[in-house]
């Protein structure tokens, strides 16, 4: 997920987030693709699920999880196929789009918390979070050389 990098001195949701993929346990099959901004965070904030066909679940092997961020557009991606698209048409009437602006990439696993809710005795634990790769990459008009 990203945090907008002026978080520390407009504190959050003004900074947005952009949640490449959360995961919650109780969703094996499932991930989520979320913006939260100024007036559309925490459960109203702007998103869609992909769920993985034919019982599988993301634990039973890597995938490709991105977002592709434009000023104005950011499409989320599971495996190369593309699930949701949020524009600043999506927001609600009068909110700031606050992705025009620098942020920064954490990644993290994380147990509890508002959303899915405290672990319980089911919850399963030790948990792990396996990261393959990281890349990012900068869209340029510029022609390459030859």
């Amino acid at each position: 997920w990203t945090l907008g990098a002026d978080h520390g001195s407009v504190g959050w949701p003004r900074c947005g987030e952009i949640d490449i993929m959360e995961n919650i346990g109780r969703e094996p099959a499932g991930v989520h693709g979320t913006i939260h901004g100024p007036g559309y965070a925490g459960a109203g904030g702007l998103g869609q699920g992909f769920k993985l066909p034919d019982g599988k679940t993301f634990a039973d092997d890597f995938h490709v999880f991105a977002a592709e961020w434009e000023t104005n557009r950011i499409r989320w991606f599971v495996d190369g196929q593309p699930y949701f698209t949020v524009t600043p048409t999506h927001l609600p009437a009068g909110k700031a789009w606050v992705f025009d602006r620098p942020h920064f990439l954490l990644l993290n696993l994380a147990v509890g918390g508002n959303w899915p809710g405290k672990p319980d005795p089911a919850t399963p634990f030790p948990q792990r979070l396996l990261v393959d790769y990281v890349r990012v990459y900068a869209r340029t008009n510029q022609a390459v050389p030859r």
